[in-house]
């Protein structure tokens, strides 16, 4: 029988054991487990990732099944973070999965304690609340990266990573600066999104409305890219941050 330590070995032999033993010490925590968080969990925890937090106040619904990684129809009604922490521990026994049936809001902020983490990933769909974790992430020491908008979109080619202010094409992220310039916000420091430039429209019936809000289409081969996308990002990030100690270090 392999040993547990095998699951990561080829993932070892592309970045060395120092890489590896950076991943695994870091502290990452992900609003919004849904069509890109979902995704974006299983890849740092397939990685390396052995601290994670993911944080949705949800529960798995039949339209969750064709872009969400933990949707199936068995698992409709059930909670969210939940049903991933239980295929989390089935890829690595040994992460530390802390799962949160919260909502980030304003008012709740203070209860996630985001300056113990060292990576904080934004998710979320609500405009508010989006705002609100962007203000409150570039507040702390973590590296923070946030997803645009992934729906309404079929060109994996299309997928770009920008700094905030620089999004273009994206109607989330031209929404999020525009409430941040009415209430004059600005956030401590800048930080990367991921986004598509590509905006299709919806050409099927709407569903029975459970909100006024509309509800967009969107595919899981789109919303895995966005996710795995910032999921490398932060791998990257690690590395990259690795490499230059050790550099430093030999010099």
């Amino acid at each position: 029988m392999e040993k547990e330590n095998d699951i990561f070995q080829r993932a070892e032999l592309l970045l060395g054991n120092d890489v590896m033993n950076q991943i695994a010490s870091k502290r990452v925590i992900v609003f919004g487990v849904g069509g890109v968080g979902s995704w974006c969990v299983e890849c740092l925890v397939r990685s390396g990732i052995r601290r994670i937090t993911i944080v949705d106040f949800d529960s798995v619904c039949a339209s969750n099944v064709n872009r969400q990684l933990m949707a199936t129809t068995n698992t409709i009604g059930r909670v969210k973070v939940e049903v991933l922490k239980e295929r989390l521990l089935q890829i690595n026994p040994d992460c530390e999965v802390t799962a949160l049936q919260k909502m980030f809001t304003e008012e709740t902020a203070d209860e996630f304690c985001l300056d113990q983490y060292d990576y904080i990933i934004d998710a979320i769909d609500s405009l508010k609340d989006k705002v609100a974790l962007i203000m409150r992430a570039c507040q702390t020491s973590a590296v923070f990266f946030s997803s645009m908008g992934a729906a309404l979109k079929m060109d994996p080619t299309r997928i770009r990573v920008a700094e905030f202010w620089k999004v273009r094409g994206c109607p989330l992220g031209s929404a999020l600066r525009k409430r941040m310039k009415r209430a004059q916000l600005k956030p401590a420091h800048k930080f990367q999104c991921v986004y598509s430039e590509e905006l299709l429209d919806n050409v099927g019936p709407q569903p029975e409305p459970e909100s006024k809000k509309q509800t967009n289409g969107s595919m899981s081969h789109i919303t895995a890219i966005f996710g795995f996308t910032i999921a490398g990002l932060v791998l990257n990030d690690i590395r990259d941050k690795a490499l230059k100690v050790d550099s430093e270090h030999n010099n």
